[in-house]
């Protein structure tokens, strides 16, 4: 059953330790099924109690599973399929409003900003052994977490938000664990956990942020992290208020031992203040606060600047050395410089997107429909046929994104980015929209 690997142990710790190593080694493949626990048992010459009690181990890991007569196998790998494969084309002459990506005409020029990096890399080229953060962005990243009240910790960079994420993750994380994380969420967030060997648990959130009952219920039934996005939440636009974050502080500090991760997805494009859960004095013992460059600088600029306490981030950083080693100071130097040369007006952009999603959303709400979207570029619309509306939609001439891709366990809806709009476009779309969605409704006859 097993070809020629040999599972080893006396005790369920070691017993599971071996199925572990074989696992990692590749000698026992994705699907493989296991011995049953009394042919293993008799095998190591062990108490069938003690080959159950480390496959239990091994399933609270994540590592098998266990389809009752069927018997134990190696848990498959996840799909390789992401979530951003569930979408539509949109073919030619439909408008797509369904990418997510920033407008480019808020985006700043990068011309001088790469000469200033280049300039800065002929004076000072970058060598072995160099600091993996440049003096310049640490300075002005830390002066910006500052100001919005994030407690002090060291500052590091990692290429994008989800770069961090996943180090932090694995930094605390083993695999079987549970994170609890936002629903609908972050598609990307929601493929990168079940591929790290870990368990999603989905938190319900409103316009302010993650429910604070949701979150009791993730954390007391085990998650060990959770993973909350402080403004501009992606697909429902959400903003943790000030109440909301007093609410979450409190069920947080009765779980000191959670790994908290904020995502702070709307720096440098919303003007609703930063909210953030760390604080000098807990409520966890472990956190993590990261801002990305992609929506205000553009997606190409892969990186993200961060903080923690000194755990977190010192093993963040010391995993990044054995891979990458650093993000590129080149890279650095530019964001520096588009940063200290105001590239970007926050409030400009903000107020630039804010204009567009209200108006949708006002007009959506004028047809009888829900619209959420209270910070950054993003409308998200409940519906009771997400694909029939998104279908309905593309005949319209719109492309949608459908919640799918965003979903674990709540109900169906669509995401509209309002980047690419006009402000001609609104109205027509807001009738598209709740056209596609009335004729999807079940209608009672009699």
């Amino acid at each position: 059953m097993l070809g020629e690997y040999r599972i080893e142990g006396r005790r369920a710790a070691e017993i599971a330790a071996s199925v572990e190593r074989g696992v990692g080694s590749g000698e026992l493949a994705p699907g493989q099924p296991l011995p049953p626990m009394r042919e293993l048992a008799a095998g190591l010459g062990v108490n069938p109690n003690t080959v159950a009690a480390a496959y239990r181990l091994l399933r609270e890991r994540g590592v098998i599973e266990t389809a009752g007569r069927r018997g134990s196998r190696v848990r498959p790998r996840p799909a390789s399929t992401s979530r951003e494969a569930i979408g539509v084309e949109a073919p030619e002459g439909v408008r797509d409003i369904s990418t997510g990506n920033p407008d480019l005409a808020l985006l700043p020029p990068l011309d001088a900003a790469l000469t200033a990096a280049a300039a800065r890399h002929r004076e000072r080229p970058v060598r072995y052994g160099d600091s993996a953060v440049t003096a310049s962005l640490a300075r002005l990243a830390r002066a910006a977490f500052d100001a919005d009240g994030v407690p002090y910790g060291p500052v590091a960079v990692t290429s994008g938000s989800l770069d961090a994420i996943e180090r932090a993750l694995l930094a605390h994380l083993r695999p079987g664990d549970a994170v609890a994380v936002e629903d609908p969420g972050w598609g990307s967030l929601l493929d990168l956990v079940p591929a790290l060997g870990l368990r999603t648990v989905p938190v319900a959130l409103d316009d302010d942020g993650p429910l604070p009952d949701a979150v009791e219920r993730a954390l007391r039934t085990g998650a060990r992290a959770l993973v909350v996005t402080d403004r501009a939440q992606n697909p429902t636009g959400a903003a943790v208020t000030a109440e909301r974050a007093r609410e979450l502080r409190r069920v947080l500090a009765g779980h000191p031992g959670v790994l908290l991760v904020e995502d702070d997805h709307g720096h440098g494009i919303v003007d609703l203040p930063l909210r953030p859960l760390a604080g000098a004095d807990g409520p966890t013992d472990h956190w993590l606060l990261v801002r990305s460059t992609a929506k205000a600088y553009g997606p190409d600029l892969r990186l993200a600047v961060l903080t923690g306490d000194e755990v977190t981030v010192g093993r963040l950083g010391g995993r990044q050395r054995l891979g990458p080693g650093w993000v590129s100071h080149l890279l650095q130097h530019t964001v520096t410089a588009l940063w200290e040369s105001r590239a970007v007006d926050p409030a400009g952009v903000a107020r630039s997107y804010g204009a567009r999603r209200e108006a949708l959303a006002g007009s959506l709400r004028a047809r009888g429909l829900a619209a959420h979207g209270r910070s950054g570029m993003n409308v998200w619309v409940p519906v009771p046929d997400e694909t029939g509306a998104v279908a309905r939609l593309l005949r319209a001439g719109w492309a949608v994104a459908p919640g799918a891709r965003f979903r674990i366990d709540s109900p169906p809806g669509i995401r509209l980015t309002v980047s690419e709009l006009a402000v001609h476009d609104i109205e027509p779309l807001a009738d598209a929209v709740a056209a596609a969605v009335r004729s999807g409704e079940p209608r009672r006859y009699g």
